[in-house]
């Protein structure tokens, strides 16, 4: 998780080389990853589900995408890092716990129900 760490490392280095640290408290940073997570659905919106993926792996939508996706992941990376939250041990160990909870074969080609 190496990448992770580095990608923290800038972010913070880019924040405190313009002093925006005093703007990056917990709720801020819930509330511009909610806008990016918005702008990049905003991209989809209207695209049918079945022709998304191929539409977004080239072109203007692709860039755009990947625009959209590094803010995502950015703010994301900073608010673990306001938090003190290790996000790569975090995900290894969310993934063991949805494993536990959703095994292979139970769930193999189908989706949890909600109800």
């Amino acid at each position: 998780m190496s990448d992770l760490i580095e990608l923290r490392d800038r972010i913070r280095a880019f924040t405190e080389e313009r002093d925006w640290g005093q703007f990056h408290d917990p709720k801020s940073l819930i509330l511009a990853l909610v806008g990016e997570v918005g702008e990049l659905a905003e991209l989809f919106q209207w695209l049918p589900a079945d022709a998304a993926a191929d539409r977004a792996r080239e072109g203007h939508l692709h860039e755009r995408a990947g625009e959209e996706l590094a803010d995502v992941l950015i703010y994301l990376v900073r608010l673990a890092d306001i938090l003190d939250i290790d996000l790569g041990t975090a995900s290894l160990r969310k993934l063991r716990s949805s494993s536990s909870r959703f095994p292979t074969a139970q769930f193999h080609g189908q989706a949890p129900d909600k109800t």
